[in-house]
Formats: structure tokens, sequence, C-alpha cells
């Protein structure tokens, strides 16, 4: 299969577009803080109808969201004179205009304005506060149609506050005061590697694996935010060797993780071939209970610089950003990327393995338990994932999710148990991962490959029917999760009225009261009810997302009589009094659960050998 370098090679034609030349981009980041950045292109042009394109399908997101409505201001001139511009009424993202007679270059200029929002789910969602920013290069460049981002060049530029402080993959070629030079780089790259800056700002060296230098880049909301633990810096340096020891070379110059820390700004992973974008709470690192939960980010985000980036389905390796992407293969992209961020983060010590037994649980109980997944099959949340992500939480249970993430780390635990199993011990799926995301390593290149390329891959490891496994279960519409990886890696799901550290961090983390299993709501700090579990008695007594939770058993509101009032269910005859405000009117809905409060846990099976610790255990030598 061919693979595709992303070197820096001769331009294409692309109508308008001069040959063999560097488009300079001047970014403005002065103005962040007002949610603000102003953009100037210089293109190399010839005389003749030229079309530009804002990106509007970007890498790692799985869906259009390029911010076009964000791009405002926006003006063309070439020789002090201004060119008129008109949108396609098609594609959105086009900008026709006619480049003049004697014309070499074109002067474009606007504005973009960072959104407000903090719940979407993508990168185009807030990304600024007085104090940090996260530049994504794609909402400020366009580019000529027909033109190869591998081969255009773009030579950026970019201003910062006063005293800010930045980390980027993207090379350097000088600095002055607060402004920054970057190398010329293939407009592929330049998107590829975004930018975070803020005047609270820490970097930390991870260490030097193979000869490749790997970096942590903090940026807060508050100096206090920075104060990271001498042991979180020892199991993010544990990482590194750890995915070293799993896939056996890297593809990428150096790593830097852009951790930005903020409430202020959306909370997400996206990933990049030599950095990755990641964003949490401002406490994370002081707060344990905010650590723990998110203990898989960034071994979810570094796996892909293998699995996404360096070898990642044909269906979504399509050489542009203004294809439609095909997301059939994504429980590999992003399924089997869960399955191994959660095991990274145990073998890197930033879970422990009840921590990674725990997410586990809470996985398999949420699969095991969705009514969706009786006429939604696995394969339709990838092949809809576009639609899926900007989906409302409301009756989550009955649509289903984008549940390739969880439910591919099922499926690709039962595929590793499975491996074990059949080998007798003699392999894994680490030797997978070594075999089809190792290679020779270096700098960044990208190898496309198809479901058939999956399967052979796994045959020259363990011979098995595994076009058969993966298709029952990614066709399937039983009532219950796949669970064959925690039943035969020696456990079981169970539930006690106990919750979990990883359960209570988690319900912090998101300021929720999670009852799935008891009563079947998600109920948020405020009494705001998020969702109901469609076959759980809340939802049989009538009880709908978006109601308002008032009081309990006559009593106001609060988690702790919440709580209390549900554990007093396995001793009590009487249903559940739950007082909601729907709209402008009261009503009180009568329950009827005498279960307890229920949460999941795994409970070692003796009938099989221990797998799950087996698999959790740290490669790299110590």
């Amino acid at each position: 299969m061919r693979i595709y370098t992303l070197c820096l090679l001769p331009l294409l034609l692309a109508g308008g577009f001069a040959q063999d030349s560097t488009v300079a981009l001047k970014v403005d980041a002065t103005d962040a803080p007002r949610r603000l950045f102003h953009v100037q292109m210089k293109m190399p042009v010839k005389s003749g109808p030229l079309t530009l394109l804002y990106p509007k399908w970007i890498p790692g997101e799985h869906m259009p969201v390029g911010p076009i409505t964000n791009l405002v201001g926006l003006k063309f001139t070439a020789a002090g004179q201004p060119v008129p511009w008109q949108r396609d009424n098609v594609n959105m993202f086009a900008f026709h205009l006619d480049v003049p007679p004697g014309a070499s270059s074109l002067d474009i200029a606007f504005d973009y304005i960072s959104a407000v929002d903090e719940d979407l789910f993508s990168s185009s969602g807030s990304s600024v506060t007085s104090e940090l920013a996260v530049l994504n290069w794609n909402q400020t460049v366009l580019y000529p149609q027909g033109s190869n981002p591998d081969r255009i060049q773009y030579q950026a530029t970019l201003r910062v506050p006063a005293g800010w402080r930045y980390g980027t993959a993207l090379p350097v070629a000088r600095e002055s005061g607060n402004e920054v030079e970057f190398q010329p780089v293939s407009l592929t790259t330049l998107v590829d590697s975004p930018v975070s800056t803020g005047i609270h700002y820490r970097t930390f060296d991870l260490g030097n694996d193979g000869g490749v230098a790997h970096f942590i880049h903090l940026a807060g909301d508050s100096e206090r935010a920075l104060e990271v633990s001498p042991d979180t810096v020892a199991h993010w340096k544990n990482l590194v060797a750890e995915t070293g020891a799993l896939f056996g070379s890297r593809h990428y110059r150096s790593y830097h993780f852009l951790l930005t820390l903020s409430d202020h700004i959306i909370r997400i992973g996206i990933e990049h071939h030599e950095s990755s974008d990641d964003r949490d709470h401002e406490r994370t690192l002081i707060d344990p209970d905010l650590l723990k939960v998110d203990g898989s980010l960034l071994p979810h985000e570094m796996t892909h610089s293998w699995n996404g980036k360096y070898r990642r389905p044909e269906g979504l390796a399509t050489g542009g950003f203004d294809a439609p992407m095909k997301g059939d293969l994504l429980w590999v992209y992003e399924g089997l990327t869960n399955y191994l961020g959660e095991v990274l983060a145990a073998r890197s010590g930033l879970w422990s393995p009840e921590d990674y037994r725990d997410s586990l649980a809470m996985t398999a109980a949420q699969l095991d338990r969705e009514s969706g997944r009786t006429w939604r099959p696995l394969e339709d949340t990838a092949v809809a994932a576009q639609l899926l992500y900007a989906a409302p939480d409301e009756y989550t249970d009955y649509r289903r999710s984008v549940d390739y993430y969880p439910e591919g780390s099922l499926i690709w635990l039962e595929a590793d148990v499975t491996i074990r199993r059949l080998s007798q011990g003699a392999k894994s799926l680490n030797d997978f991962c070594r075999a089809f995301y190792g290679g020779p390593g270096g700098a960044p290149a990208l190898k496309p490959y198809n479901f058939d390329d999956l399967i052979a891959a796994l045959n020259a490891v363990q011979p098995y029917d595994w076009a058969g496994f993966f298709q029952t279960r990614l066709r399937s519409t039983a009532r219950h999760a796949p669970l064959g990886g925690i039943n035969d890696g020696g456990w079981k799901l169970v539930y006690n009225g106990t919750r979990s550290d990883l359960w209570k961090a988690s319900e912090e983390w998101a300021d929720a009261i999670d009852l799935s299993y008891s009563i079947g709501l998600r109920v948020k700090g405020n009494g705001a009810i998020k969702d109901v579990s469609m076959n759980g008695p809340s939802a049989q007594a009538g009880v709908a997302p978006g109601m308002n939770l008032i009081a309990v058993n006559g009593r106001e509101f609060n988690p702790t009589t919440l709580r209390e009032a549900v554990q007093q269910t396995a001793t009590s005859t009487t249903p559940l009094e739950l007082l909601l405000k729907t709209g402008v009117y009261y009503k009180t809905f009568r329950v009827d659960y005498h279960g307890g409060e229920r949460y999941p846990h795994l409970e070692r099976d003796q009938a099989a050998p221990d797998l799950l610790s087996l698999i959790s255990a740290p490669l790299a030598k110590k």
C-alpha cells in the first residue's frame, strides 16, 4: 500500500493560484481576550477566475464543522484595489472572485470570532479566555480550490498578547518580542499543528525516547492550575515509555501535549500527528477526582498519532478539507483508540488497576442496559457519526450516541482476550499493534487501510474468523452488550449500593447525580433532569428530560436528600415521590422502585484466568 509522506512538494496548479510559491499567513491574536483573531494572507496568484475554500471537514472531528459563520470582515485586494467576491450558493465554504490582469498576488483579510459556547463538541467551540487561547489554523486560512493540501505551502506568523508564552509542534523559524515566525509547511501540517498560548504557562520535558523529544505545555486560567505534582509528571513520562513499548516506533519528529485548563472553554481532546489539543477543568491537576476522571485523555489522544493519523481508514483519508468523510470504520479509529487509551492509562499509572476495572464496569453497564441497541446496530453509530456528535443529550439511552467509543473498548478487549486465549498466552493485541502501527518511524506519514487490511493483519497475529467476529458485533441488535472480554478475562459485571471512586469523581466532573441503574435518572446538581433510562422506573412513571426536580418525598431537593431517598427504597413499600417542574407547571410523579442504590462493579470470577490484570500491567522496562 502506498505511503503518502507529508513532505514539501511542488505546488499543483489551481485556478488563478500561482504555481511554485508560498502563501504568507499572519495571525494577530493580541485581541484573543476579546475573542477576535485578525488574519492577513498574501497569496501568489495570476489573473483569471479563482475559487478559495474555507476548511470544512477537519481531520479528527469526523463531521463538517469548519466554523464558517465565525469568519467575518472578509476583504480581497490586488495591487491596492478591492476585488469583489461572491459566495457559492451551494457550497457555502467557497468564495469566487476574478483576479485582475497583471496582479501577481492577492491580499486577503478577515477576522475570526472565537465562540462563547462551551458545550460544543468540536474545537470550533469556545477556545479563549482573558488568560489563554488555543489557535487551530484551519479557522484562519483560505486555500485554492483544486490544490493539494500536502503540497501547498504556508508560512505562518503569530502575534500573541504581551507576556504570553506558547507551545506547538509547528517548527519555529524565529521569534521577536511577542511575534513568532514559523517555518514554511504544507497546509496539511499547518492545520495539524495547533498552538496553545497564555499568560499562565509551563512546559515540561517528558524525555527523549528513541531520539524523539516529548513535551507537555500547560496553559491555565491561573497559576494555581499549573501546580502539577511530581507523581503526575512521572506518569506522563511513563506514558511516553509505554507507547514506545506498545507500538515499537514513532511517526513524528517530536510530540507535544497541549493541555489547556479552564472552566470557560470547551472540554475536548482532538488528535494531531505530532501533538494533541487537550482541554479540561481548571483544577484538573490539583483536584485528584478531576485528574482521575480524565486519566485516559492524554493516552487516548496520543494513541491517535498511530491509530488515526499514521494509519487511517480510507474513508477518513480524503486528502483535503472539502471532501465528505465516511465513518464506517470509526470503531477502529476511535474504538480501538478508546480501548488502548484506557489500557495505557493503567499501564502508565494515571489510573490504578482498580480504576481501569471500574471504568470497564461503567462502560459495560451503560451499554448492557441501553434500550437503543435493540434497533440501532453499532455500525450505524459510526456511519452516522456526523449526526450523533451534535445530537442532544435527551433520550440518549434510546437514540444511542457515538457508542463506537465505549463499545469499541468492549469489542477490542474481547479481541485481545481471544488472541491470548487461542495462542495460550503467546500472543496478544500488543503484537497486532506493533505489526499494524509500527514500521520505520520518523517524519509524519499517512498509510490508509480498509477492513480487509485490518482482518489480514489480525490473522497474521492469530488465525481466526475475525471478519465474522467483528461483523457479528457491529451488526447486532441484541439486547445486551458484548461482555465476552470481561467474562473470559476472569471478571463479571455486578451491581451493589457502593459508588466506586471513579464513579464519584465522574459525578463531580459532570456536576451530576447518576442514578441510571436504580430509578433510571441522571440529574444535574441544580435539579435539571438531564436524561432518563428509557425502560427505567422513572420513565415508566412519566418523568422526562428537561423537567426540574424540586422536592423528593416532600423535602426540598439536594443531592444528599435524593440519594438518601433512593437508599430508603430498599426497605420502603411506598413509591418514591418526585415533585417536578415541567414548563410552568408542577407535578408529583410516583416512582415504584424498591431496590436501593445500584452501581456497577467488576467482581473476580475464579473460574477463568485473570487476563484483565495482565492486560493493564506495564510493558515498558523500568
